[in-house]
């Protein structure tokens, strides 16, 4: 069968556990109501990024029961069962949503087993491919504490046939080694972008170990001098800013995996785009001094 070539190639594929992805995936957070809490206004609207995304080379999707709660796992199912061969959909436990939409710690094991059902009957599937742990120590960064009973949980369930793989989020390098104790994982999921950058150096590890890593935030967090070195890159190319951030991304390690995302197919097409955006050595080089520039 010949192969079809996707829009979203050059940005190159990366082993995902044992599964092959395009560096460049989609994240369907945005896709509940405002505050990530209840229904979108446009349903439909959110169905066809879903679509559009996956049209365009996408097979790698991140999402979590507790977006809407249970909203963007509804919606993907409705957009995307039954599920393409290659497409590897990624969620997250450990959180749940208050009745006024606040972000609640659900790390007890009966709560952990509960999110690993509900994510498998909304998204309808029988078994997740990769289901990250989300730390809880800390709400806005990763901290120190042991995980070991969570990840004990998740390991016990993927001995169940109900996980494949698992991941990590907002997690330290000791955490990380303390999961690996006590099983494989095949993705850490950290805040990180070309201003906050803590985690060079355990980007640089992951990627020896054949580990992905998949930044959050990936323009996030910007002082206004940064955000405007950015623009003046990108407005020496002809793109978006958030265009220029994710490739520079997909060019700092050959492990990093993107999960940009928007409700908008305008702008799912924008970022996409920077599959095939072509960096220069000296704009690499004027973005790489980016993350020390203070506001004047």
């Amino acid at each position: 069968m010949e192969k079809i070539m996707s829009s979203i190639d050059p940005s190159g594929t990366f082993t995902l556990g044992d599964r092959p992805v395009r560096r460049l995936g989609y994240g369907a957070m945005q896709l509940a109501g405002p505050g990530v809490f209840g229904p979108p206004r446009d349903p439909e609207a959110a169905r066809t990024v879903l679509r559009e995304a996956v049209a365009a080379g996408v097979n790698h999707i991140d999402t979590a029961d507790f977006y809407g709660p249970h909203v963007t796992n509804q919606l993907i199912r409705e957009a995307l069962h039954p599920y393409a061969d290659d497409l590897v959909i990624v969620t997250k436990v450990a959180a749940r949503r208050g009745d006024d939409g606040s972000w609640l710690p659900a790390l007890a094991p009966a709560e952990l087993t509960r999110a690993v059902h509900d994510n498998l009957r909304n998204l309808g599937l029988e078994r997740l491919e990769v289901v990250n742990f989300r730390s809880m120590h800390a709400v806005h960064g990763p901290a120190e504490g042991s995980i070991e009973e969570p990840v004990s949980v998740l390991a016990e369930l993927q001995r169940q046939g109900l996980i494949r793989h698992v991941g990590l989020s907002n997690v330290t390098p000791g955490q990380i080694a303390e999961a690996r104790r006590i099983t494989d994982i095949v993705c850490v999921q950290n805040h990180y972008n070309l201003a906050h950058r803590d985690d060079d150096a355990l980007i640089d590890a992951l990627a020896q170990e054949r580990i992905a890593y998949v930044p959050y935030f990936p323009l996030g967090g910007f002082t206004p001098l940064q955000s405007s070195k950015l623009s003046s890159v990108a407005g020496r190319l002809g793109v978006p800013p958030m265009q220029v951030a994710l490739a520079w991304l997909l060019r700092r390690s050959s492990n990093i995996l993107l999960i940009p995302g928007t409700a908008s197919a305008d702008h799912l097409r924008q970022n996409l785009a920077a599959a095939g955006l072509d960096l220069s050595a000296a704009d690499c080089a004027e973005l790489n001094d980016i993350q020390g520039a203070e506001p004047a």
